[in-house]
């Protein structure tokens, strides 16, 4: 079975990055790109809802403009606040503003593998096996699909890779691989045999669909289509930006988040436009492309920047957010992973990010690790604890017992200690051994996390997904490939 989740809740330190009045000048650029520039709506059935609200559509280039009053009036209709179900309702998580639920991260293309630690293309089995470690850890909350099951047909791989969560999981899915009308429904009668029906799924989503934009100032036509018959059926849906300075946004952070934001936000409007009240997420994993290549960076200032400044955006709007962290650009667990996945998680967590990805990603999001991914468990735990704060009242003055002690006394015999040590932060991974027991071993947090991860893959078990609701997900991925 699966253990307790842990969450941040209700951090006590705090961060002051915007004033009112730069949140203010931020949402009111992000109107004025949309009414005036406009976004690439490249669904008919999308369109279609925009010009049936009073939006200047271009039917050529897909290009929609919406006035800022019309924006405005349909977020307002999103809720603030929902759960997300999952298959065991011990393990669901609400969506309160007041903790930040981690998950893993999606989805890659790579992974390095557990037992030769060679670095290989994923499959099902990859997608299987980090389920199965993830409903292990008490950190994962939920599960986005972290590899592609590139041994699978290309039109139906993200319904297998859902029905391989749900198998070797309890806790909420969350895809970023559903990219298809089709695949759209396909998955949402899936997520009905979970849930029992169509009226129970409305009530306890055990699914959420997360479509990514495509910046700048786009989105894709099958993720639109695939994300209007999710909402339909009432599953929460998010669009995730993942803007970057220098090549798809401007070199200037604010700029940049101009661009994401107004991805963003007219397709959060367009949801609610279509099915008033339904459940909505913000999303983003913006970043900086490095000036040497281009390429995605996954790390540095300005990704912590954006960690935290996107989720004060998201509360600016009322509405719950999935946000990117850890994906360190580092290409082995090491020095690097440790600073920017550190730093990433500390940013988006001390904002109360609702939903935070994802552990166990390297090279920016593209190569998996099952070490990664449990000293990422490490590094939450690490941040958790620290926004906790100190709790200062009489049992934890302590007067009493510095009293009983005086001075040149030793606190280890006191009750007070026996009962608040075991609140003391126990590390897994951090090597706190005398350096001569290290240097006899030459081990380290590396070697004890894959160590875990074989075990865990080797001898968990999740509770079991009933009989019939597995030959019910066979039969439907089996006519989606007829």
């Amino acid at each position: 079975m699966a253990g307790i989740i842990k969450a941040v809740e209700n951090p006590k330190l705090s961060l002051n990055m915007f004033s009112p009045e730069d949140i203010q000048r931020l949402h009111a650029a992000t109107l004025d790109v949309i009414e005036t520039v406009g976004i690439r709506f490249p669904s008919k059935r999308a369109q279609e809802i925009w010009a049936s609200h009073g939006a200047q559509v271009d039917a050529k280039t897909g290009i929609v403009k919406a006035p800022a009053h019309l924006v405005e009036s349909a977020l307002k209709k999103a809720p603030p606040v929902y759960t997300l179900a999952a298959r065991d309702e011990k393990q669901d998580l609400p969506l309160d503003g007041k903790h930040v639920w981690v998950g893993t991260d999606g989805c890659g293309v790579e992974i390095i593998d557990l037992y030769t630690n060679e670095r290989r293309r994923s499959k099902l089995q990859d997608v299987e096996e980090i389920a199965r470690v993830a409903d292990a850890l008490e950190q994962v909350a939920f599960h986005w699909v972290a590899l592609s099951a590139q041994d699978k047909p290309a039109h139906t791989r993200g319904l297998h890779e859902i029905a391989a969560v749900w198998r070797n999981s309890t806790k909420h899915v969350q895809t970023e691989s559903i990219y298809s009308v089709a695949e759209a429904k396909a998955a949402v009668e899936m997520a009905t045999a979970v849930a029992g029906s169509r009226e129970v799924l409305r009530k306890r989503p055990v699914l959420s669909l997360m479509q990514c934009t495509a910046p700048p100032l786009g989105h894709d036509g099958g993720s639109l289509d695939a994300a209007l018959i999710g909402a339909e059926a009432g599953l929460p849906v998010g669009f995730m930006t993942m803007a970057a300075c220098l090549t798809t946004g401007p070199a200037t952070l604010a700029g940049n988040l101009v661009v994401g934001n107004a991805e963003v936000v007219a397709g959060t409007a367009l949801i609610q436009l279509a099915y008033p009240g339904s459940p909505v997420f913000y999303a983003a994993a913006q970043t900086a492309s490095d000036l040497r290549s281009g390429a995605y960076t996954g790390g540095g200032p300005e990704d912590f920047l954006f960690g935290a400044a996107n989720g004060i955006l998201a509360d600016f709007y009322n509405i719950p957010i999935s946000m990117g962290a850890f994906a360190t650009g580092a290409k082995e667990p090491n020095w690097q992973a440790g600073l920017e996945n550190s730093l990433s998680t500390f940013m988006a967590s001390i904002v109360v990010s609702d939903m935070l990805l994802g552990v166990g990603f390297l090279h920016g999001s593209r190569i998996w690790s099952f070490e990664q991914m449990l000293m990422d468990c490490e590094i939450y735990e690490i941040v958790r604890r620290t926004l906790a704060g100190i709790e200062v009242n009489d049992e934890t003055l302590a007067l009493d017992t510095i009293k009983a002690v005086g001075p040149g006394g030793n606190f280890l015999s006191q009750k007070h200690t026996r009962a608040h040590m075991r609140e003391i932060f126990v590390p897994e991974y951090l090597d706190r051994r005398p350096y001569n027991v290290w240097e006899e071993k030459k081990d380290g947090p590396r070697d004890w996390a894959r160590e875990k991860a074989r075990k865990l893959v080797e001898t968990h078990q999740p509770d079991p997904l009933d009989p019939a609701i597995a030959r019910e997900f066979e039969r439907i991925i089996a006519a989606e490939e007829a």
